[in-house]
């Protein structure tokens, strides 16, 4: 009965505990030009302000963009929230909300190839989505107890691609990245990202994102000789989120990375 009727629940949009996201405070950062970008905040469990800890920005996908501060915490969010996770990685997370219409990445989109074509351009600006996102993350590392040498990125999808411009755009600020199906501009990326040690991911039947881009940028990154991991999941479509964020040491890796010098 209490399975039936926690399924009842959720088919009814009701989270169970399982799914209980209030821990992911709401709130909405404003911009030097007045824009607001909706966000999600997750503390460690008994935060002490005494010493400080990593922090996280988390980028998602083109299909949770919107002004709801809810759908961005649909893939990625519950990876924090394990007993386990939150007892062994205490750290704060970070989820902002894309907007509408908006993008991570610079990039233009062609959508009448399968998978689609993209052409990312880091000559252009970066996308007043992903300056927020990065203003929010030094604001927070600056007014919360963060440790400035360990400040981290990861994302999928459009998030992926988010997180590689990150790095390029910040090459100073990260300390580890995470891109799963992503992309990026391998033209312009250049030597000073090198420090940053990446950890890629990728299906090889992806029919949205097609594989090529993140086998393009690790190639690019050896080339560079930066410290990257890459795993290719056979067989596995655009949800190779699902895949990495099941791998056992994923959080051992990316909190075993550290900065030499403070990068806020």
């Amino acid at each position: 009965m209490k399975n039936i009727l926690a399924y009842l629940l959720l088919l009814m949009g009701f989270r169970t505990s399982a799914q209980d996201f209030s821990l992911y405070q709401k709130r909405e950062f404003t911009g030097a030009a007045g824009q607001v970008l909706p966000y999600r905040i997750l503390y460690p469990d008994n935060y002490d302000k005494t010493r400080t800890y990593p922090l996280i920005l988390f980028l998602h996908g083109s299909g949770e963009r919107g002004n709801d501060n809810e759908k961005q915490l649909t893939h990625g969010a519950k990876l924090f929230l394990t007993p386990e996770n939150r007892q062994a990685f205490p750290c704060i997370v970070l989820m902002p909300q894309c907007p509408d219409g908006g993008f991570w990445g610079t990039v233009k989109i062609d959508q009448s190839t399968s998978p689609a074509t993209f052409d990312f351009d880091y000559s252009r600006p970066s996308t007043p989505p992903l300056d927020m996102a990065v203003s929010l993350l030094r604001q927070v590392a600056q007014t919360e107890s963060v440790d400035p040498k360990r400040l981290y990125v990861m994302g999928l999808s459009m998030g992926g691609m988010g997180t590689f411009e990150a790095v390029y755009r910040n090459p100073k600020l990260f300390a580890a990245a995470i891109p799963i199906c992503g992309g990026g501009d391998t033209v312009r990326y250049d030597k000073p990202i090198k420090n940053v040690p990446f950890r890629v991911f990728h299906g090889d039947a992806d029919a949205v994102v097609g594989v090529n881009n993140s086998r393009a940028m690790v190639r690019r990154l050896k080339q560079l000789k930066a410290t990257v991991q890459y795993t290719e999941y056979p067989g596995v479509n655009h949800n190779s989120w699902d895949n990495a964020f099941a791998e056992p040491d994923l959080l051992t890796w990316l909190f075993a990375n550290k900065r030499k010098r403070k990068g806020v």
